[in-house]
């Protein structure tokens, strides 16, 4: 669930080379080295490339090459030394600390493609290394993402995917639905929030597999894949047939005593105009009051949240962020809010930027909320490509707190008014395109009669 997108280069520093106190013969005890004052560390070509490949084995690639490029460009030429390349010294100490801090990692590999009993691919296992490095933080949000990941994280945020529609996400070490996604076949044949995708065509999928399981169920248009879900101790196979996703974000319609409503499904690039050209169209049917709906709204983009709180509030604080050194951003509304009553409703499936709108609208008591206490996702992930072959990372570098300065993630936001779905719905329960049908919504029905009274 992304909140902001990052790009970052590989940098190198160029510090200036400085005369260490250990270097003070021409020539070193180590016959691979030799050590002029002020300038920096001749090594000969194949140790210095010994030492660049280890560390471009951690993904120093990028940052390798400028530096073996500043040095050829800042010290003597090689030619006055044959067989020998010129490095600053400080940049030699630093690639010396990162190959041995990685040695094992290098000797590992080359054991492994020198003694196991099949042929292994050295680019999968670096691969697997990368992604061990960010799982070990424990966090289900950071993710190293190899070339097609990353390629696969980008074209949802696009808005349009080939599969079976639903957000998920790694919760107690299993694949959590978050929420189906509006007219999708999940959201069709009776997914809920909360259910829980054990396998998927037979294999079996844990939350730590989650990235192979949501590449699995994508796929071709018009091809069957079987999903097997969990709810309530319960298993069941679906078997969905794969087509295009479009998220259509904002769905409008009018309800019973002249109520309007609109549902959110997910914050996404043009959310916050489909929202607001929503909302001035109600404004001007003169409604009673609003309903808008953030139920099974896994979240999305941070600012289009910000966007539609300010349609609701004036000229104050919406959201702050902190990061690991205690530095806060704000984000704020200007004036000119609607005057429309309103009443916001939510469950267990709305996370993160929903929350971000339901915690403003609680700390200014900008109308009730209704409905279930809300996921619990309050913190924001950066992401963006680090390497030349389109790899990326997606980390966690934010918290985000309400206006008067509550955490939201592991807690959620409680409803001002609770209202829980019916213990007995059903199948029938639900209309063709998978939304609960109004006299059976408890919750939707209780915001029209607190909008009526």
């Amino acid at each position: 669930m992304n909140e902001r997108e990052t790009k970052k280069q590989g940098e190198y520093e160029t510090e200036e080379v400085f005369e260490h106190a250990a270097y003070v013969n021409e020539a070193s005890d180590t016959p691979e080295m030799t050590v002029r004052k002020r300038t920096g560390v001749r090594m000969k070509k194949g140790a210095f490339v010994a030492l660049l490949l280890a560390v471009c084995l951690i993904g120093a690639g990028a940052g390798g090459y400028a530096a073996y490029r500043y040095a050829e460009s800042k010290a003597p030429a090689p030619d006055s030394y044959p067989g020998y390349v010129t490095v600053p010294e400080i940049t030699y100490n630093d690639y010396k600390e990162k190959a041995e801090t990685f040695e094992r990692a290098s000797d590992l590999i080359d054991y492994i493609e020198e003694n196991y009993y099949r042929d292994v691919d050295r680019d999968t296992m670096v691969d697997g290394m990368l992604h061990g490095i960010v799982d070990s933080l424990g966090d289900p949000y950071s993710a190293y993402l190899t070339s097609e990941e990353f390629e696969t994280l980008m074209m949802s945020y696009e808005g349009e995917f080939y599969g079976i529609g639903v957000s998920v996400t790694n919760r107690d070490g299993v694949i959590y639905i978050v929420s189906p996604i509006d007219n999708t076949p999940a959201q069709r044949a009776g997914v809920r929030a909360g259910d829980v995708i054990t396998h998927v065509d037979g294999i079996a999928y844990s939350g730590d597999d989650l990235d192979a399981a949501v590449n699995h169920m994508r796929g071709e248009a018009g091809k069957s894949v079987n999903v097997t879900i969990m709810r309530d101790g319960t298993s069941k196979e679906y078997t969905f047939v794969r087509e295009k996703i479009v998220v259509e974000t904002v769905r409008t319609s009018m309800l019973e005593q002249n109520v309007g409503y609109i549902r959110i499904s997910e914050f996404e690039n043009n959310t916050a105009s489909e929202f607001k050209t929503a909302l001035k169209a109600m404004e001007k049917a003169d409604v009673t009051g609003l309903v808008v709906d953030l139920r099974s709204n896994p979240g999305g983009l941070v600012d289009q949240a910000v966007k539609i709180a300010d349609e609701f509030l004036d000229d104050c604080v919406v959201v702050y962020t902190e990061d690991r050194d205690g530095n806060r951003d704000f984000y704020s509304a200007r004036s000119g809010r609607t005057k429309l009553p309103v009443v916001f409703l939510c469950d267990g499936g709305s996370a993160s930027a929903s929350e971000i709108l339901l915690s403003a609208m609680k700390d200014y008591n900008v109308g009730e909320i209704v409905g279930k206490t809300t996921f619990g996702k309050g913190i924001i992930q950066e992401f963006g490509t680090l390497w030349s072959d389109g790899a990326g990372l997606k980390l966690t570098i934010l918290e985000y707190f309400s206006p008067n300065g509550n955490a939201i993630h592991g807690i959620g936001i409680e409803p001002t008014v609770p209202v829980d779905y019916r213990e007995d719905i059903g199948d029938d329960d639900y209309d063709d395109a998978g939304y609960l049908k109004y006299e059976s919504d408890d919750q939707l029905r209780k915001a029209v009669e607190i909008l009526t009274k």
